[in-house]
């Protein structure tokens, strides 16, 4: 195995294109031994579900079962009830495509596949057997059937011969993913968190934590993955997205104490660069750990009502600081368990549970109602002219309006997929028609069939194993597998197959126009609707004092940065690009760490942050990108100067680390904060 590992890793492409095209030749060869009356349908179902990585075919083909059943179900109960009704039957139709497209968006997961291919099935199945509905349970069983037996064919040769198993994938982009986040984190210690560049890369490494979630999702579903690795990487990953937003807290901590740290604070500053040091090693041992969390005990100040407010961003630094620390150990920890396969769960973590990010995902939606709307309205609109003109060949053009608003309604501006859909699916048909008319009345046996066959789904298969051209290969392999409309008997009439062809440019046209006109929206309308959903969600964390799960909103605002990344990139240069992305995250963990001082808090002390945080509500829902309102700079100091006089120590260390990340993440360039005279009165009640 040792020797042909290297062999098969870097010929991968055509590892894997061999292997899809003896699927779908299996998949074929049985559909016509069992006489099943569209035995292309297996042969195409196998290029659909083939993934180049053995967990991501299975969980698709799971998933592609499931929602075949389901819409081949909902076809069989509207055709033969409504087929004397077709207004009413396209209507229905297209509404379950709608319901069924919305939940896809907005369920987010591999799982969503169910959903949108529940939604697609039924224009599949129903619009081409709208003239013979007496055959559409027959025509669904048949479909199920077909499907039923690509996907068993696919998924066993792909587990089955040379596997390739997603956990290898996911631990690379991992490893590429904590030697990124380790140079940030060098760049934040030294001063330089605050460049432009910098803050690039905290964004690259949000748009990378998004696709390692999206391909570890894949892992349970992969046989050659142990559970001790895959629960690994689910932990490994909550932490790895902590790393951000402490990153950029610790980087504006640093900013806020400027450029004299050497000669003002020296300590501060070499504990710093012993803490770099120790970031860029790959070491193991407690006893480095150690000593850094007993230098940043040593140097944290002792906070009180005349505290400067040096002193206070400088004890909030150390203790960032410190979660750094034990966050950085715990990731080196969890990947040395899962490099050694063993168990993660008894690791023993230094960061707080509760400080972690769950897995909650961004849900929009008004752009899933959205895209649902549009897609109904392109099928209902080809509906129209196929009954309008009475189109006897006229079925494929909204049943492809509806594959095409389907798979690319998750993009900000699905027209050029669904136009890039489109000419390639010509293209495919041009392949088809040499087939039919020049190459398959010329063969007189299956074996020759799958020779003649191999050289173009050979190609087909190498360009879906490559990412960059995978959309490409799969439209050929899907489509020309379709169209060929592979049956025991060779038919083939270039009339029917001209119309088909033609309603199928027309379907996926409409799709197009309908889209560019009622859908269509660009990275920069999509990234700023993305940032004024963050300022909903801090506003509702406001208005419920705190009272909120951390780590859900952690991890839904990381998600939506993940999100956000790819958007300002594309963007390019502008006023969303420079922006901080990450404050309104720091804000509102900060707003929520509130709760674990509120319940010990002083009643004046909570009063004044209670008005603060409705001021903040207020403000957040009327945010529209611009500076924050600067009546709310007094509110926050007000808060300040009484959450400085409480007796507890841990509630006050609390309280402030809140509040001053608040004032920095909305005020970064406010003036210092400047401490009050205490009232002699006001101290002696609170300590009471």
């Amino acid at each position: 195995m040792s020797t042909d590992q290297p062999f098969l890793v870097r010929y991968a492409d055509i590892v894997f294109s061999l292997k899809t095209f003896a699927a779908a030749v299996l998949a074929l060869v049985i559909a016509l031994g069992m006489d099943l009356p569209r035995p292309y349908w297996a042969m195409a179902t196998v290029y659909i579900t083939s993934q180049p990585l053995a967990g991501a075919t299975s969980s698709k083909a799971f998933y592609r079962v499931i929602g075949t059943l389901l819409g081949a179900s909902a076809t069989v109960a509207m055709v033969p009830n409504l087929v004397n009704a077709p207004e009413l039957l396209c209507l229905l139709m297209a509404l379950w495509l709608g319901v069924c497209l919305y939940l896809s968006l907005i369920d987010g997961t591999p799982r969503s596949y169910i959903f949108m291919l529940a939604g697609y099935t039924v224009a599949l199945i129903g619009f081409p057997v709208v003239s013979d509905p007496a055959s559409i349970f027959d025509t669904a069983l048949a479909r199920v059937e077909e499907i039923t037996l690509g996907i068993i064919c696919a998924s066993l040769v792909s587990t089955l011969v040379f596997p390739r198993s997603v956990a290898p994938a996911v631990a690379a982009r991992v490893d590429n993913w904590l030697f990124d986040a380790r140079r940030l984190s060098q760049d934040v210690l030294s001063g330089c968190g605050a460049e432009q560049a910098s803050r690039d890369r905290r964004l690259r490494l949000a748009a990378d934590a998004v696709e390692i979630d999206a391909l570890a999702s894949h892992l349970a579903y992969d046989r050659l993955v142990d559970a001790n690795a895959a629960r690994g990487l689910r932990l490994l990953r909550l932490h790895m997205l902590m790393l951000l937003p402490l990153l950029a807290s610790i980087s504006d901590r640093i900013a806020a104490l400027g450029d004299s740290l050497q000669t003002t604070q020296p300590e501060l500053a070499r504990l710093l660069d012993d803490l770099t040091r120790w970031i860029a090693t790959d070491t193991h041992e407690r006893q480095p750990v150690d000593r850094l969390r007993a230098a940043i005990a040593a140097q944290q100040p002792t906070l009180d009502a005349g505290a400067s407010w040096r002193q206070i961003m400088t004890a909030s630094l150390l203790i960032r600081l410190r979660e750094l620390v034990d966050l950085s150990h715990d990731c080196r920890a969890l990947r040395r368990a899962i490099a050694t396969g063993d168990d993660a769960s008894g690791v023993e973590l230094a960061f707080r549970p509760e400080a972690g990010a769950a897995l909650v995902r961004h849900r929009d939606h008004g752009m899933a109602l959205w895209s649902a709307a549009g897609a109904m309205l392109a099928i209902l609109i080809c509906c129209g002219f196929w009954i309008a003109t009475g189109w006897a060949d006229g079925a494929s053009a909204p049943m492809m309006a509806a594959v095409a608003c389907s798979f690319f309604a998750a993009q900000d501006d699905p027209a050029p997929g669904i136009r890039g859909f489109t000419w390639w699916s010509i293209v495919s048909m041009a392949v088809v028609a040499v087939y039919l008319f020049a190459v398959l009345p010329r063969l007189p046996n299956v074996e020759m069939l799958i020779a003649m066959l191999a050289p173009s789904f050979l190609v087909f298969g190498i360009l879906i194993a490559r990412p960059a051209t995978a959309f490409i290969g799969m439209a050929l392999a899907a489509n020309t597998a379709s169209l060929l409309a592979l049956q025991s008997t060779y038919s083939a009439d270039f009339a029917p197959f001209a119309n088909s062809g033609l309603s199928f440019v027309i379907g996926t046209a409409a799709a197009v126009i309908v889209t560019r006109l009622t859908r269509s929206v660009g990275a920069e309308w999509s990234a700023r609707r993305l940032m004024s959903t963050n300022w909903t969600t801090l506003a509702v964390a406001a208005e419920r004092r705190g009272q909120r799960d951390r780590a859900a909103f952690a991890g839904v605002m990381l998600n939506r940065l993940g999100l956000l990344a790819p958007r300002l990139a594309a963007i390019g240069d502008g006023d969303l690009r420079d922006a901080d992305s990450l404050s309104e995250l720091r804000v509102g963990l900060n707003i929520v760490d509130l709760r674990r001082a509120r319940h010990m808090l002083a009643p004046r002390t909570l009063r004044a942050i209670d008005a603060m945080l409705d001021r903040l509500a207020a403000a957040f829902r009327g945010h529209d990108g611009g500076p924050m309102p600067p009546e709310l700079l007094p509110s926050i100091d007000l808060a300040l100067a009484e959450a400085m006089i409480e007796s507890g120590d841990n509630v006050r260390e609390d309280a402030l680390i809140g509040l001053v990340g608040i004032r920095r993440g909305l005020f970064p360039d406010a003036p210092a904060y400047q401490p009050e005279a205490p009232d002699p009165a006001r101290v002696r009640s609170v300590a009471a």
